[in-house]
């Protein structure tokens, strides 16, 4: 057994107050087996006892919306996407995708992030590595997996994350295809993106009509899938809405009718948002050149980090549940940095340090459904456990420097994620100048 003792504890709940002094044993099961005041649980004899001498010890964070594929490294669209279209087509190159996905999924938990969701990634990539996880063959996080995602012709993803259906048939078939890789989820690309428009003030045209996507999403939850959503406008809120979609990722500001679809929707499936700020303040605030973009994309980017912001906020407003994710491998978006998705949630949206750190653990295995097993620290869950030196209610910066993870009660002492240090100084200044468009005003 494991037992890591004088942890002052943060347990994930909404209301989290720290507790001091407490004792965390987990067994060998990697469950945790009982929670207590140190002068109180019985430490079994031959337990390892890790002191954490007053460390903050608190649920591992889940990150909702990851691309396994990417790294953060800036790259266009279209040199991803030619990227892909070489490597899938030979057992090299797949081998070598994979190889990409494994090194992201253990940065992930490097940095703190216990499950990870997966919203689109090529030739079923993050299906091996799952498994291969699952297996023991490597330590990662937790991972739910989309596969490739479902887009119609000219839409968001071709070719690098999301296969073409040209009719609803083709949506059906694919996501028995995705159904039959094992995959935990489906990822529908209703919309553009901020790489795919053509001209200012027009990101997120709808692509999908309602019948593919309504023709994907039934046949998802014949076969008790959920479904994943990109979406960057209201015009393609409602119809992913209309359509009975699980998850809206990004968003747009809200009208009176999406609010309403937003509360009423689906079939014991109600509805939420995954707040995505990360990938949009970087092609919004920095030179095109760097993100390997165009003016273009930075007006549309900003236009786009304005609607989540404010699709968040009108979401609490309104009682609608909101998630957190960061769009990893995006430029600019690394694989170590959910950290920042939160301050930014806190700072942008305006939420409290212990909301913000609640959305970002069990909040988000809510959302996943998967908080009967993770998401906060409670007895019979599994261990999956981060401690940081410094108190994240105070400052959530502290989440930056995770000390410890543990991973299903396997314990990481000291983790050590493999940054892009050519980034990091460029994205800390971007936080420190909490750039909010009250501040560009």
């Amino acid at each position: 057994m494991l037992a890591l003792t004088h942890a002052t504890l943060l347990d994930g709940t909404e209301d989290m107050a720290p507790k001091t002094n407490q004792v965390v044993l987990v067994d060998d099961d990697g469950k945790i087996k009982n929670i207590g005041a140190d002068d109180e649980v019985v430490i079994p004899v031959g337990a390892r006892v890790v002191d954490l001498d007053g460390k903050y010890l608190m649920p591992g964070l889940v990150n909702m919306h990851v691309h396994f594929c990417g790294s953060g490294k800036p790259r266009s669209a279209s040199g991803a996407a030619d990227l892909i279209g070489k490597v899938t087509g030979s057992g090299i190159g797949r081998m070598w995708l994979r190889s990409e996905v494994k090194k992201s999924a253990i940065n992930e938990l490097m940095s703190g992030v216990t499950t990870v969701r997966g919203v689109g990634d090529p030739v079923w990539a993050d299906v091996a590595i799952r498994e291969r996880v699952k297996a023991g063959k490597v330590t990662g996080p937790r991972m739910l997996c989309s596969g490739w995602g479902v887009t119609p012709p000219h839409g968001h993803g071709v070719g690098l994350i999301a296969q073409v259906c040209e009719t609803p048939d083709d949506a059906r078939a694919l996501v028995r295809e995705i159904f039959a890789h094992g995959c935990d989820l489906v990822k529908l690309f209703i919309t553009g993106g901020v790489f795919d428009a053509t001209v200012k003030g027009e990101p997120g045209v709808v692509r999908m009509d309602l019948d593919m996507a309504k023709a994907t999403v039934d046949e998802a939850h014949k076969l008790n899938l959920p479904c994943a959503t990109h979406v960057e406008s209201a015009d393609g809120v409602l119809l992913a809405l209309k359509a009975g979609v699980d998850t809206i990722e990004h968003g747009a500001p809200m009208t009176d009718e999406i609010r309403e679809l937003f509360l009423e929707n689906g079939v014991g499936r109600a509805s939420s948002l995954t707040t995505t700020i990360s990938p949009a303040i970087p092609l919004a605030r920095m030179d095109p050149e760097k993100t390997h973009s165009t003016d273009i994309v930075k007006f549309n980017a900003d236009m786009v980090f304005n609607g989540i912001v404010e699709c968040s906020k009108q979401a609490l407003e309104a009682g609608i549940p909101v998630g957190l994710g960061t769009d990893s491998g995006c430029p600019y978006v690394t694989h170590y940095d959910m950290w920042r998705e939160v301050v930014y949630f806190h700072e942008l949206v305006g939420v409290s340090n212990a909301f913000a750190l609640h959305t970002a653990t069990l909040g988000n295995a809510r959302l996943l459904h998967v908080d009967d097993v993770t998401g906060s620290v409670e007895v019979g869950k599994s261990a999956d456990l981060i401690v940081t030196a410094e108190n994240p209610l105070d400052d959530l910066e502290a989440l930056r420097h995770v000390e410890t993870v543990v991973m299903a009660g396997k314990l990481i002492e000291h983790p050590r994620p493999k940054h892009l240090s050519e980034l990091d100084p460029e994205l800390d200044e971007i936080l420190h100048a909490k750039t909010t468009p009250e501040a560009e005003a």
